[in-house]
């Protein structure tokens, strides 16, 4: 089959967070359900270099840093603060033709991490960068800079002071979740994706979850597809739940839900929620998740579609 061929064949899948997410939740906020809906329409818009015949690397950038801008997500500008009231950002982006990698976490200056991730893969000998030494390769790269503050929002702010107020655990449902990410298959047959996130509302001791570990919270294998994961970042890290669906579908023979799904269940065995989105060169595109909703689309040569609650169209 030739390129042209494969031209319509692209994929793309995206999320921007999973948890108790329900109608009555944010109707008590007016016009908060669109603005969410029309920001994960953006991150498909732009992602949708595919239909050029764009690679699903460029794909899965250019998607997730659309929700990095968008304050209605934890990434990037609108990211959840820390128990200090900090903002430390994590980010990862993997290539599925060669299996190279990138990843970056408590990053404080970077507008769009995602972009960051993808230096650390293309420009360094390294996979992840943290901290400092991440702050500082960003400046080396000439990636832009915005001061911390621009990271923060009011309601980012009250809901750093009820956390505290209330001494509501670190892992309560209502701020646990909070990550975007993007999966896709480009015309040439190749997957990739990434995940960005602010991390864990009052996190505390530099704490990382799963979005910038490789084959936690996210994975990409031509052999087998591209996944990427949102929720309770410690369970996700224990089951390795990223790479744990891409060896099911390469060694197993799975389909992506049966993979996705068989995973989800092993994840909520040990108490977490979330979910995962994967793409397969098969051109298979998957959501799958164990809480209240998860904020999603796909898209393709047919068109686009984004979804909110879990009673929604889910595949």
């Amino acid at each position: 089959m030739t390129t042209t061929d494969r031209a319509t064949d692209w994929k793309l899948v995206i999320h921007g967070g999973a948890g108790v997410i329900e109608r009555a939740q944010l109707e008590r906020a007016p016009g908060k359900e669109r603005e969410i809906r029309d920001g994960l329409g953006r991150a498909l818009a732009a992602g949708a270099v595919l239909d050029g015949g764009g690679t699903a690397l460029d794909a899965v950038d250019a998607a997730v840093r659309v929700l990095e801008d968008d304050p209605n997500f934890n990434a990037g500008h609108g990211a959840v603060m820390t128990y200090d009231g900090k903002i430390e950002l994590d980010a990862a982006i993997m290539d599925g033709r060669t299996r190279e990698a990138g990843a970056v976490t408590g990053v404080t200056a970077t507008r769009n991490p995602i972009g960051l991730a993808r230096q650390v893969m293309e420009a360094s000998d390294h996979v992840m960068l943290g901290g400092d030494g991440a702050d500082a390769f960003s400046r080396q790269q000439g990636l832009t800079q915005v001061n911390p503050s621009y990271f923060a929002t009011d309601y980012r702010r009250s809901q750093i002071e009820t956390f505290k107020a209330s001494e509501i655990s670190a892992l309560d449902l209502e701020y646990r979740y909070g990550t975007v990410g993007a999966v896709a298959l480009d015309s040439h047959g190749h997957v990739a994706a990434a995940t960005s996130t602010g991390g864990m509302t009052g996190k505390r001791w530099n704490r990382i979850g799963d979005t910038p570990i490789i084959g936690a919270g996210t994975y990409a294998d031509d052999r087998a597809g591209a996944v990427s994961a949102t929720g309770s970042g410690e369970m996700f890290i224990r089951v390795g739940v990223a790479h744990e669906i891409c060896a099911r579908m390469r060694l197993l023979g799975e389909d992506a839900t049966t993979a996705a799904e068989t995973v989800m269940k092993e994840v909520a065995a040990i108490d977490g929620s979330g979910g995962v989105i994967v793409v397969t060169p098969r051109g298979e595109m998957v959501y799958s998740f164990n809480s209240a909703g998860m904020y999603r689309g796909k898209a393709d040569a047919n068109g686009r579609r984004v979804a909110i609650f879990g009673d929604e169209e889910q595949r």
